[in-house]
């Protein structure tokens, strides 16, 4: 049994992943499914402090909390920053680190930096209150405004995720239009310490290609 631990990307909570939880359940893996600080059915808690910092405490206070040991950390597209601070933060918690169509932080990086003028324009489309970007139109009805001091803040670790047994990313090769994660799954597909795969999706893999994701991990949990 594989324990795996699911993040999901901006303004979505953990009802992102719900076929994707049944199906590994069901393959006799334990999964949690997270809601970050802010977001969904927790934005009630949602204020100008939330940040980086506090995603990374709600992933690494439920593997404390649960007492996990060998996580497969999964993150999608903002959870690639989540994931890789808890790495940094507990490493004897964590055994492998997946990116769905995610960022790749190294120490210093936020998603502000990491992301082109074209996202930077939707992270400037605020709420009222300043403190959060709002959902883009297309998006699942369900999301919610994601709290703009974790896109700003820079990554709080000191080294890269190398300690980590192993690291895979999945990239997303349908988007309608041109990729931003394109430059980093190049970079990735030619270094021997990632495994890399290329589905045929848009970057919703976990509705978009459910199938073909959850044979990856299976394959991850072995």
């Amino acid at each position: 049994m594989t324990t795996f631990v699911l993040i999901p990307g901006m303004c979505h909570g953990g009802w992102c992943f719900e076929q994707l939880t049944e199906e590994l359940r069901r393959h006799g893996h334990r999964v949690h499914p997270l809601t970050l600080t802010g977001l969904s059915e927790r934005s009630h808690l949602l204020h100008g402090g939330v940040n980086l910092e506090t995603h990374i405490q709600d992933v690494t206070g439920v593997l404390a909390a649960e007492n996990i040991q060998d996580a497969v950390l999964v993150g999608h597209s903002y959870g690639g920053m989540v994931i890789t601070g808890v790495a940094d933060r507990v490493p004897g918690r964590v055994d492998s680190l997946v990116y769905l169509d995610a960022v790749v932080p190294q120490p210093g990086d936020s998603m502000w930096s990491l992301v082109s003028d074209r996202e930077r324009q939707w992270y400037v489309d605020v709420v009222e209150s300043g403190d959060a970007v709002r959902p883009l139109p297309f998006f699942d009805p369900r999301a919610t405004p994601h709290p703009l001091a974790s896109l700003l803040q820079p990554l709080p670790i000191t080294e890269d995720a190398a300690h980590v047994r192993r690291r895979v990313y999945v990239y997303a090769a349908g988007w309608a239009d041109q990729s931003p994660f394109t430059p980093t799954y190049q970079r990735l597909r030619a270094d021997p310490s990632w495994t890399t795969y290329a589905l045929d999706s848009g970057h919703n893999l976990m509705r978009d290609a459910p199938q073909d994701l959850l044979k990856i991990l299976l394959d991850i949990g072995g």
